[in-house]
């Protein structure tokens, strides 16, 4: 799978590179070093370190317009596409190592299902901040080395990602809710559809073992 660079013109539909935030780069980056890195992959929705950051109020007036936000982070090794999610806003991430977002665009899914041909692979490097838009189908990172596996921020407006919202479904999009603001297509053969989530990726579980 070829994979591009977060800085390549073909992210423009996905994201951008955040610029003039590099000092508060710095702060979260040094807070993320510290926390876990799993065999697997682990998601801490708000870490409580990094939320009493003073970098936390930066993100939050800079990336968010004066939302509140929640500062997590995504942790660990993997290489598979597995799902793929969406919110009503832009997530932020930010590595303390080089990471891989396999993304695709929310307006080519069909029926609430994406053909995972449709997937493109971008490499982010370390200490950036990368904004995924709200309208980008993402998920879990990969590493680009399996010795050092990775660390993201997950930046997100407060309460995103918690615990699902107890309504009653009225629309076809309410079976792909998941969490709180979080929609998710899930593809046959992950752990997530055999625990009851929607079915929405067909094709390839796409693994980049071979391309890294």
């Amino acid at each position: 799978m070829k994979i591009y660079s977060v800085y390549d013109p073909e992210f423009r539909e996905y994201g951008q590179v955040v610029d003039g935030m590099e000092d508060v780069a710095k702060m979260v980056t040094a807070a993320l070093e510290k926390t876990p890195l799993p065999e697997g992959t682990d998601y801490v929705a708000m870490d409580l370190t990094l939320q009493q950051l003073p970098a936390a109020m930066e993100i939050s007036c800079h990336l968010f317009g004066g939302m509140p936000v929640q500062l997590g982070w995504c942790n660990g090794h993997n290489t598979k596409l597995n799902c793929l999610e969406y919110h009503r806003d832009s997530e932020f991430n930010l590595g303390t190592e080089d990471f891989i977002l396999l993304v695709a665009k929310q307006s080519e899914a069909v029926d609430g299902v994406l053909d995972t041909a449709k997937v493109k692979a971008f490499r982010a490097p370390k200490g950036v901040f990368v904004e995924c838009y709200a309208t980008t189908l993402h998920y879990a990172p990969c590493h680009t080395d399996p010795e050092k596996g990775f660390r993201v921020l997950v930046a997100l407006p407060k309460g995103t990602n918690t615990k699902r919202p107890s309504c009653d479904p009225k629309t076809t999009e309410d079976k792909r809710l998941w969490a709180c603001n979080k929609w998710l297509l899930a593809h046959p053969d992950s752990s997530e559809a055999a625990q009851g989530a929607w079915i929405g990726l067909k094709g390839d579980n796409i693994d980049i073992a071979d391309s890294i």
